[in-house]
């Protein structure tokens, strides 16, 4: 992909080249969405707004990471979210479909070469986590995301959430703190190879 060919092309109202961009960062926008987030529907309509909004403001987009600016895009829209609930999420323990139906096997926990054990326990460490994660302050949240779950490094956070690169180190060492002493609260509840030790670390 030409990602700078379609930037360009999409700043003059090319609908393909925009096109073709989302279908590139549908995904990682998606998943930033809800582990923020932590509910399906709100994360999709989170992404759909995001994207809406990188259109509209796409002449405003100076270069630099094109990922960054649009994960700061999605990020704002959590926080609108956030606000607009001004109460923390609320998770099922289990994913639910559209119908409040439980899913069984949701797919993007599958992982197809696992067995059914090794698939379950990944779900359960999975929602343990998103579980901690939504235990965060929103800021905290937003910069755990972002470094360890879609890998940027610190400076496309800082650049991702137009914060000093201190400033994103220190929330997420505290972060990560958090989270680990989250998990160890819970260790009883992970399955037997994710528990932590008395004093160890992640």
């Amino acid at each position: 992909m030409d990602e700078p060919a379609l930037i360009r092309h999409a700043k003059h109202g090319d609908l393909d080249s925009f096109n073709r961009l989302v279908l590139e960062y549908q995904d990682m926008l998606y998943n930033t969405a809800y582990r923020i987030l932590g509910d399906p529907a709100l994360a999709s309509d989170a992404t759909q707004e995001a994207f809406i909004s990188a259109f509209n403001k796409l002449k405003s987009y100076r270069g630099g990471s094109f990922k960054a600016w649009l994960l700061r895009i999605v990020t704002n829209a959590c926080y609108d979210e956030l606000r607009r609930q001004k109460r923390r999420p609320q998770t099922p323990l289990e994913p639910i479909t559209e119908n409040d139906e439980e899913m069984e096997d949701p797919r993007w926990l599958t992982d197809p070469s696992a067995s059914p054990e090794e698939q379950f326990e990944t779900a359960e460490l999975d929602q343990a986590i998103q579980n901690c994660i939504e235990n965060l302050p929103p800021d905290f949240r937003a910069v755990v995301v972002l470094t360890d779950i879609q890998g940027l490094d610190y400076k496309e956070v800082a650049a991702a959430l137009k914060k000093p690169l201190g400033t994103v180190k220190s929330r997420l060492a505290r972060a990560r703190t958090r989270l680990r002493d989250c998990l160890q609260a819970i260790r009883e509840l992970l399955p037997a190879a994710f528990r932590l030790e008395e004093g160890s670390t992640l």
